[in-house]
Parts: C-alpha cells; structure tokens; sequence
C-alpha cells in the first residue's frame, strides 16, 4: 500500500491554504495528473461542515482513468478529508491539515494512502502516482503563491 505524507511551512495563512485546497474546480490548472475535475454535489451540513462528491480525471500519456471521492471540507478545523467512492483503486484517502504558525504563515500537513485494483494498473501507473503526490504539496505551495502572492 502506497502511502505518502510531508509537512510544509508555508508563506500563507491556515484559511488561504485551506480555501486554496477547497477550490477543487481550479485543480485541473495546476495539479500534477489532474486532466479534469467535476464537484458533481455540494451539500452543508447542520455543523457547518461542507461535503462535496468529485470525479477527478487523472492522465498520463495515453493512460486516463477517472475515480469519484467524498470530500469532508471542516473549516472550523482547519481539515480536509477526502474518502474513495468508485474506480480504479482498491482504496485512496487522503487528508489535509492546516495550522496556523506566526508572521502570516502556517504549516500544511497532506496524507495519502492508496492502493490500485488492478495490478498491472498499479505496476504502470504505480511510481507516476506516487510521483505526482509527492509533488502535491509544492504544486499548492506554488498556487497559493500565484493567488496570494509571496511576502
């Protein structure tokens, strides 16, 4: 089971990363992999917590899968975590954090945890994910820079 987690100090606040992370129709811009994104349902619960059903399209050369996930957005918490519906994994989760640190910055936690169904899928496909989610943290990192700019 691949599973990938890094811990960053960024230049942005807890509520920018998190309102950048929340933004899933921006992914296809800027996320390693990420060829579209549709938030097929939104819904707020009664605690203020949002939900969201995505289908994410990943691609890589002629390979395309796509792969539906709830997504738990708790701004109170600063946290964001994301469960596997449907497609071609055995299970993905992943998991956001956010704290605020002083002078404007904060720290981003992200955690992923995935296993492919397939696997021949997971041997040709396997070390390009994991690439591409190593490369998820700077790839926001990078974006929150463009939007926010940098102090």
């Amino acid at each position: 089971m691949p599973r990938y987690r890094t811990l960053r100090r960024v230049h942005h606040s807890a509520a920018q990363m998190f309102a950048l992370v929340a933004d899933m129709d921006s992914y296809p811009e800027f996320v390693p992999l990420c060829t579209a994104l549709r938030v097929r349902k939104r819904d707020t619960r009664e605690d203020g917590v949002e939900t969201a059903l995505a289908e994410m399209e990943v691609g890589y050369l002629a390979i395309r899968e796509r792969f539906t996930t709830h997504v738990v957005l708790e701004k109170e918490r600063n946290e964001i975590n994301v469960d596997y519906v449907d497609g071609p994994f055995r299970h993905l989760r992943n998991r956001w954090r956010f704290r605020d640190l002083e002078d404007k910055r904060s720290e981003v936690e992200f955690f992923i945890d995935y296993e492919f169904r397939s696997r021949a899928l997971g041997a040709l496909m396997g070390a390009v994910f994991d690439d591409a989610f190593r490369k998820f943290a700077t790839a926001f990192e990078q974006r929150a820079d463009k939007v926010y700019g940098r102090d």
